[in-house]
Formats: C-alpha cells, structure tokens, sequence
C-alpha cells in the first residue's frame, strides 16, 4: 500500500541548515525517516492507534485525518479498517505529494480522500472518528479550543476523537528528564549534538506544547464527556476522547 523507501533526514546538519521549520518540500522528503527517529515509540504508536480506531469508530461514518502529512496515520488506519473512508487533510502540499505517491492505490479507489486546507476551516461532518496524531500542537494555542469544540460538533453519536501530542511537564524536574531522555533517544537513532539542537531552535517558535492537564481541561471545555489515555512513551502521550 506504501512506498517504504525513505531518504535519511540530514536536514539539520548541513553548512547552512534552515531557519525556520517548515512542511516544504524538503521537509518532505525526509519527514518519514525524521519522525521514525524523533518520536519515541512511533511505530508501535501506529498499531496502536489502529487498533484503537477500529474499537472506537463508527461504522459507515467518514474518518478525518487531520494534519495527515505523508499519509502514515491514514495507512495505519487502512491496515485495521480497509473499507474505511478516510478524509486526509493537509495545507502542505508537498506533503499530500508525498502521501498520493505513498497511497497511491487506496486514493485511486477513493478510500483515500486528500484535501489540501488549514484543519481550522475545513468542514468537519457525519464523522465516526476524527485523528489528530501530532498535530494540535501546531496549532496557535488560542485556536486550540474553538478547533475541538468544531470536531465534537462534528461527530456522529458515539463518534470518537484520537489525539496524540509531545507534552511538556510541569514539575521542573520531570520535565527536565523526559526531555533528557527524549534527546538521548535521538541521539541513540543517530542524530548529532548539533542536529538535534538546530532542529530545536527551528521548532520553537511552531511547535509549542501544553502539559497533560492542560490538554484534558480543554477536551472538557471543549464538550467531550469522557477521555482515555491509551499510549504514553517518554513525552509523547495518546488519547481517545468521546
């Protein structure tokens, strides 16, 4: 169903590396190699998630992906619900490429449905289950709110909501050590002192996380009843929300 060929993300060890952390192009062609290597757990996050879909979801109902990037959520998702009908939303275009190319056989049969628009303004309708897999955090934070008060309109009866988010900690020391551990992760999978810093610097300013308490006052502000951590692996933290 994919292309499993990735090219290895040197993106941040170059001579002049960029500024600024943007889904472009060149992001784009290392972004699968990039996350295997920045987020810890993330092929088991995947199944996981998967699994989780197919428990939650309402039959018959379309499935948002939203911020789906390359398409490895989607697929995740095909891999446990083959005749599910998947809107995958994007406003990277280089990214929906790069996930036509990867998904080129369940977007020809329509299982598959690529829409490039901010996640903010497109429609969210008649939806079994809507997936935000690292992406509310790169939503300004005063967005955040109104976004899921929309997806929850958004939901049939019983339709469910999967969000996965880099969390940060409030105590001081926890912090320090997940974030510890996170760079010593990275630097297991190879990246150098100097990579994993630049890339820091790039994403300051775009990806901005909010603490676990934060996310869970905001899913009830934002109108869901009940909500389920399934999947937390150093700072990276699932939920499925109802």
């Amino acid at each position: 169903m994919s292309n499993e060929s990735e090219t290895t993300d040197a993106l941040f060890a170059g001579a002049e590396p960029p500024t600024d952390f943007v889904f472009d192009a060149q992001v784009a062609r290392v972004f699968a190699d990039m996350l295997r290597r920045s987020v810890p757990g993330w092929p088991e996050l995947l199944r996981t998630l998967g699994l989780v879909a197919a428990r939650v979801q309402v039959p018959d109902r379309p499935i948002y992906d939203l911020g789906c990037s390359l398409g490895a959520t989607s697929a995740a998702l095909l891999a446990r619900l083959p005749q599910a009908r998947i809107i995958a939303v994007d406003d990277a275009p280089a990214m929906l490429d790069g996930l036509r190319e990867r998904l080129a056989e369940p977007v020809a049969a329509g299982r598959i449905k690529p829409v490039c628009a901010d996640i903010r303004e497109v429609p969210i309708a008649d939806a079994g289950l809507v997936v935000l897999n690292l992406t509310l955090q790169f939503i300004p934070p005063e967005h955040r709110l109104e976004l899921l008060r929309r997806l929850r309109c958004g939901l049939v009866r019983g339709g469910a909501l999967i969000l996965v988010e880099k969390v940060m900690w409030p105590d001081a020391d926890t912090e320090a050590l997940m974030d510890g551990l996170h760079q010593d992760f990275k630097r297991a999978q190879g990246y150098s002192a100097m990579e994993i810093a630049r890339k820091r610097a790039a994403l300051e300013a775009v990806l901005v996380p909010d603490d676990i308490e934060t996310h869970e006052q905001r899913l009830r502000r934002a109108g869901f009843l009940s909500y389920d951590r399934w999947f937390q692996c150093l700072n990276f933290v699932g939920w499925v929300a109802h």
